[in-house]
């Protein structure tokens, strides 16, 4: 298929470049002495994932370890709440851990003993990557250093349990507001000093090159999943299918199952409490181009031009910035991208509790608060929902702060 001038029969081979750009997005805007270690990353990375034993390992583990593939659930009552239209979820919720994020981790890890390091290292916002490299770092036998901002420990207590439980050393962040951007901040100075003898796990489709595109990669096991099992199921595409948008690592590996599909994707960024600067992440849509923590992209920006401050109910997501990848396929139009706010986030974790028996995390809400308004939107057809965590984490936070609806 052919999308306003990109072939996505060889987007895959063409994007992101030799030089780690989705068109003008990406790249890797970092010292000279990180340059060297991400060479040195990027060498391994391209030398092990063509190698027969890292796949056969990568795909044990899946499915010894992570029990894939996750299954599609049919939303049955959900969907008759709504009318005619039928929704489905891909359950990365049962994925082992909680979340997609373990897809990706277990990949990184596995980079990381190959390159001989000792260390693992990386930030986490709603404490589930972190949780997924905890898992990572024991099952191959490495330390394994999480930094996570003060506010956002608070609000995930049981995952930063989990993550001490599994023998990691959780580093509170208390610079600024003390969330994900600010994680990401000090878990990057932290890899600075110490790169030599660690690798820097990025949580996300984000960062200097090339880790947009190995982390994507490593998420791609979800869509192409995702869509073998629903023509399997129902013995045609979906018509749209939806996923939530912080730095994208959910989303991306989902889409790319679809992009050279007849079939309409939605990416689902926080509006948080509204469109004031400060009370949102939508990055793709209300930011401009900009660099952040070593790769170019769509940002929300300060009055100095600086990353904004953000917000959103949900850890995960609130990040000034999105995918190289993500800003690529929004400028090309082939991905929506729409936003949902809080409050009807917390109302379709409530929804998808209630009518399904499946309690979402607050991330995952998002996408399905979208794929909900969507339903009643079109008249008929199907809507596939990357169900990218469970709730578990949250619940606590919810009921404190909204009660039992």
């Amino acid at each position: 298929m052919i999308y306003n001038g990109v072939d996505f029969d060889t987007y895959f081979k063409k994007y992101p470049d030799k030089d780690g750009f989705f068109g003008e997005y990406g790249g890797a805007y970092i010292s000279d002495e990180l340059k060297e270690a991400m060479k040195e990353i990027t060498d391994a990375y391209f030398t092990i994932c063509k190698s027969r034993k890292f796949i056969d390992e990568l795909r044990r583990i899946r499915k010894e370890f992570q029990g894939r593939p996750t299954p599609i659930t049919h939303l049955e009552r959900l969907s008759n709440s709504l009318g005619k239209v039928q929704l489905y979820a891909k359950r990365e919720d049962l994925n082992h851990t909680g979340a997609h994020k373990l897809n990706h981790c277990m990949g990184e890890a596995l980079l990381a003993k190959y390159m001989g390091k000792k260390k693992i290292i990386a930030e986490t916002g709603a404490g589930q990557h972190g949780v997924a490299l905890a898992t990572a770092a024991a099952y191959f036998g490495l330390e394994c250093d999480i930094y996570m901002g003060a506010v956002d420990i608070k609000k995930q207590a049981p995952n930063v349990a989990r993550m001490k439980i599994l023998g990691a050393n959780v580093v509170e962040v208390t610079e600024g507001l003390q969330t994900l951007k600010e994680a990401v901040d000090a878990a990057f100075a932290a890899y600075s000093n110490e790169y030599k003898d660690c690798i820097y796990c990025i949580g996300s489709v984000l960062g200097p090159h090339p880790f947009p595109m190995m982390v994507r990669d490593f998420q791609h096991v979800v869509g192409e999943e995702a869509r073998a099992q629903f023509v399997e199921m129902t013995g045609e595409l979906p018509d749209a299918i939806t996923a939530c948008v912080g730095g994208g690592s959910n989303a991306a590996g989902f889409f790319s199952g679809f992009l050279n599909d007849p079939v309409e994707i939605y990416g689902v960024e926080p509006l948080g409490r509204g469109e004031k600067l400060g009370d949102h992440a939508a990055s793709l849509k209300y930011g401009t181009k900009g660099i952040m923590h070593g790769f170019n992209s769509i940002m929300l920006k300060d009055e100095n031009g600086e990353p904004a401050p953000v917000y959103s109910v949900a850890s995960g997501l609130d990040y000034p910035s999105s995918g190289p990848e993500h800003a690529f396929l929004h400028d090309l139009g082939r991905v929506k991208y729409s936003t949902v706010d809080d409050e009807e986030a917390i109302d379709a974790f409530f929804k998808l509790s209630r009518l399904e028996g499946i309690i979402p995390a607050i991330e995952s809400s998002h996408a399905v608060a979208h794929a909900i308004k969507l339903a009643k939107e079109m008249n008929t057809g199907s809507i596939l929902i990357n169900l990218s965590g469970r709730g578990d984490k949250d619940m606590d936070y919810v009921i404190e702060h909204y009660g039992i609806r």
